[in-house]
């Protein structure tokens, strides 16, 4: 296309659509990029209407971007040997909670809405998560129990469900597919803890009748950039405001627990549905994301903008071979029929992909919530094992650095994390080494038992950390 000719914007094409019959809490990139084109697949596949109304719990700006074009979207395949791009038309419509929850809770009480999916990340909750119990103190948890327009998603779920009970309608499926250990059951939990707070009588109604299946999702959706609009609008020849990029690979793996049985015909399209999802999803979360905010923190430390700089590093890509050999795979229990080994360079090759522009500060996020299922829980195996963890070690005192808010030529980091100003409180008031004993004592995050072995284990590598810098330390490792 000739530069600097005007473009049109990108918009639906008219034409029939399906009734809505998922609605999902945080319609951010990542669903876009991996959860609404599978089910789109699905329905063309299985019939049924399956159309999804996408929710915003903040903010209205996926909203304002995608409504001209009628919620339509481009998602972008980032290949090593190039782009492709598909435009998606499944989402029909979008809410912002905050400007109409009354909207919401009537939107999910409907009879034709049978799964409420979320992405709302670990901190969207509202849950410790070194425990997996629901945090009442939570801000929002107390503003949700004062009223009945809730604002988190937990409440969202509650009085939805308490408006589907008293219309005598059954309950929507809840289908989690945020990165966390068992996230069906963590978020069954935390529902069934606030409902229990609201009426016992409908916390003992969602027991009974809800359905709650664990999930594993993998892709990597590294954030869309104005480059990446720019770039798209030369490829297509359209504006998209709002256009996903993601790599090839694309996994899901849930448990094909269902209320009433009812959901898209998910098995025609590649998606596993299996009774416990509980081996892929350590393999995932320890294996994927263990070694993302491994390489996140240690690579933002050494001057690394990407996850694919960062393993393109040969000592940073020995560190993290070494990582899953020797410390994270012998901790993890595989999935019938899979190599774990096999797995390992699969995932190497997925970091490495130069088109897929992964910024190690943005998986180094939220670090408060992601350590103990992503890092913690392995150390505390090995070390039930008696097994060695340098690198783990190393990634712990790493987040320890990185949460302090300051890199290794003294510069200032944007920490982007829920305990951010406690974690940054707590980093200044201690001490060279006594940071460490400092930061464990920070009961969202580590439970004092394990703090207390990790302690004699994680100062000796924060100091060399702090003297030596990450990449040197990684050499050791690797």
């Amino acid at each position: 296309m000739e530069a600097g000719l005007p473009v049109d914007r990108l918009v639906r094409p008219n034409g029939p659509t399906a009734g809505i019959g998922i609605i999902h809490l945080g319609l951010g990139a990542f669903f876009r990029a991996f959860g609404v084109p599978w089910i789109a697949e699905a329905a063309l596949a299985g019939g049924g209407d399956w159309g999804i109304l996408g929710v915003s719990l903040r903010s209205p700006s996926v909203r304002n971007a995608l409504k001209p074009q009628g919620y339509a979207y481009t998602a972008v395949e980032l290949a090593p040997t190039g782009e492709r791009f598909q435009v998606i038309e499944n989402v029909h419509d979008m809410l912002v909670a905050p400007e109409d929850p009354e909207a919401l809770l009537t939107a999910m009480s409907h009879p034709s809405v049978r799964i409420v999916s979320l992405t709302v990340t670990e901190k969207g909750y509202c849950h410790n998560p070194a425990t997996g119990k629901l945090d009442l103190n939570h801000p929002d948890i107390v503003y949700d129990l004062a009223g009945e327009l809730p604002k988190s998603a937990p409440g969202f779920l509650v009085r939805a469900l308490q408006a589907r009970r008293a219309a005598g309608r059954p309950p929507f499926t809840v289908l989690c597919c945020d990165n966390l250990p068992n996230n069906g059951r963590v978020v069954r939990g935390v529902v069934l803890d606030l409902a229990r707070e609201v009426d016992p009588a409908l916390a003992d109604w969602i027991e009974a009748e809800g359905r709650f299946p664990s999930t594993m999702v993998d892709r990597i959706v590294p954030a869309t950039k104005p480059e990446d609009i720019a770039r798209l609008e030369q490829l297509a020849g359209y504006h998209d405001a709002s256009p996903v990029m993601h790599e090839p690979f694309r996994q899901w793996v849930i448990e094909d627990d269902f209320v009433g049985g009812e959901r898209p015909d998910f098995a025609a399209v590649g998606v596993q549905l299996v009774e416990d999802v509980t081996p892929y999803e350590h393999m995932k979360l320890r294996m994927l994301n263990g070694a993302h905010s491994s390489l996140a923190y240690l690579g933002y430390l050494a001057g690394h903008e990407t996850i694919a700089e960062t393993t393109g590093d040969p000592v940073f890509a020995g560190f993290v071979e070494h990582l899953w050999k020797n410390e994270i795979i012998p901790a993890l229990t595989p999935p019938d029929g899979v190599d774990l080994q096999a797995y390992a360079g699969e995932l190497l090759e997925r970091f490495r992909n130069p088109a897929i522009r992964h910024r190690t500060w943005q998986i180094a996020m939220d670090g408060s919530q992601k350590l103990p299922q992503r890092i913690l829980s392995t150390l505390q195996e090995n070390l039930d094992a008696g097994r060695a963890s340098p690198g783990l070690l190393l990634a712990l005192a790493a987040w320890m650095r990185y949460v302090g808010g300051t890199d290794e030529k003294g510069d200032p980091i944007d920490v982007q994390d829920p305990l951010a100003d406690k974690l940054r409180q707590i980093s200044g008031e201690a001490k060279g080494p006594d940071k460490v004993a400092a930061l464990l004592t920070v009961r969202e995050v580590f439970d004092a038992d394990l703090a207390a072995r990790l302690e004699p284990l994680v100062q000796p590598v924060y100091t060399a950390l702090v003297e030596d810098g990450a990449r040197a330390c990684a050499e050791t490792v690797a």
